[in-house]
């Protein structure tokens, strides 16, 4: 992905230098560290992702310290950023397509552990989104795991960050708030299974941004797609059950398979339009 000297969003928020509280906290929705948490420890996935119902644990100090930046760090802080900048754009005229205006949301660099909206937490959950503050967090070490699962490269770290802000468009058009009601009606089995459709739709608009980013500023590299699709693969929870020595259980599942995941990111590229990407209309995922 040709990304370096290209406009960077503002808003940013770099919290690597504010020191938290520690403590076990729940938050957001991850993308692979807590799988591999659950599946070690026994923990149930859905705990963890439970949304907007977290645990406030260790509040933020308030003290800040000078944060040293390495240049892998500071390289991946650019990109990001870049991303961003990219989500503001094909979003912004998507939503002015559909009469309406966007609402850029915040991302919040953190290491170790951050005080957010949506209750304490700790790296280990990955990248989330929080609908109450309209933040996306990330410790940049997330993407490291991301490696050690078989998807590293510069396409795969915008898929994440397109993947985090699709959660932010399902928030601002009432899709993730409808589906919250909904849990907590049904039984947690078919709670999973409307988690999977949340983000299976947070990949398609993923894939949505790919495209939309591509015909304005042709910005895509030869393997770009094929990167993605290799990280959707990688985080599949099928594929993350399985490298984590459990057995494979597909009524515990909140995210999609392997072959959902590469499928729905790939009807978002192709159609490039937010109605294609309406994965609670399907029977078929």
């Amino acid at each position: 992905m040709r990304w370096r000297g290209r406009r960077q969003s503002d808003n940013i928020e770099d919290r690597r230098g504010l020191r938290v509280g520690r403590g076990v906290g729940i938050g957001g929705i991850g993308l692979v560290a807590v799988y591999l948490i659950s599946m070690y420890f026994g923990v149930d996935p859905s705990v963890l992702l439970g949304g907007i119902e977290t645990s406030q644990v260790g509040p933020a100090s308030g003290e800040t310290e000078p944060y040293n930046e390495t240049a892998p760090e500071a390289e991946r802080r650019e990109q990001v950023a870049v991303v961003l900048a990219d989500t503001e754009d094909v979003w912004r005229a998507a939503f002015a397509q559909m009469g309406g205006s966007y609402r850029e949301p915040k991302l919040v660099l953190f290491v170790g552990a951050v005080d957010s909206g949506c209750g304490f937490a700790e790296a280990a959950v990955g990248p989330f989104y929080c609908p109450a503050d309209e933040r996306v967090f990330i410790d940049l070490s997330f993407f490291d795991d991301l490696e050690r699962l078989g998807a590293g490269g510069d396409f795969p770290r915008a898929y994440v960050i397109a993947h985090e802000i699709g959660h932010h468009v399902q928030n601002l058009l009432g899709t993730s708030g409808r589906v919250q009601d909904l849990r907590g009606r049904i039984d947690a089995a078919e709670g999973n299974q409307l988690s999977v459709r949340l983000e299976l739709q947070a990949d398609c608009f993923a894939g949505l941004w790919a495209r939309q980013v591509e015909k304005v500023a042709a910005v895509l590299e030869p393997g770009d797609v094929e990167e993605a699709l290799g990280a959707a693969s990688a985080i599949g929870d099928d594929r993350l059950q399985r490298r984590a020595g459990g057995q494979v259980v597909p009524d515990s599942f909140t995210h999609g398979t392997s072959a959902q995941r590469v499928g729905w990111f790939r009807r978002g590229f192709d159609a490039g339009t937010i109605e294609a990407c309406d994965s609670f209309r399907e029977t078929e995922l």
